[in-house]
């Protein structure tokens, strides 16, 4: 859902859990994959790098640069209070951007094929993230989000 209206996504979507959890976010639910072992491999290693343990994990591909996500936050009450979200991108560089929500101040990082960003603490309720679409960018991406889903 995108102001109020049900839109079709260009990029294609999943979701990988320990359990068969449901999980909403922005009007739609997706329900869970079990992990295939190259996805369980990449969390086993995200999870010794941050010293966190995760249950979950949103797949996204964008098939290039017209394909993004607007600002938001992941602020999900099924995440808790002050999740942790381990991202980890593969394929083409793309800028990510935080932004404060009231200095407004902005923050871009290049998340380079293999690079790992880790958003913690009160993150998801001081900033919001998005990740703009580019027309420069014709090659695909694929982002792998590790949440701790609380069921």
């Amino acid at each position: 859902m995108l102001f109020g209206q049900r839109r079709i996504l260009s990029r294609k979507v999943a979701w990988m859990a320990d359990a068969g959890f449901t999980y909403s976010y922005s009007g739609t639910s997706k329900s869970a994959f079990p992990w295939t072992p190259p996805v369980a491999l990449v969390k086993e290693r995200v999870e010794r790098q941050t010293a966190q343990r995760f249950n979950s994990c949103l797949l996204n591909l964008y098939h290039d640069g017209s394909e993004g996500m607007g600002w938001h936050s992941d602020d999900e009450k099924t995440l808790g209070r002050n999740p942790v979200i381990a991202s980890v991108s593969f394929g083409a560089k793309r800028i990510f951007k935080l932004k404060h929500r009231e200095s407004k101040e902005v923050v871009s990082v290049l998340l380079e094929h293999g690079s790992l960003l880790v958003m913690k603490g009160e993150t998801q309720h001081h900033w919001v993230h998005t990740m703009p679409k580019t027309k420069k960018i014709t090659t695909p991406r694929i982002n792998l989000t590790f949440r701790m889903f609380l069921g």
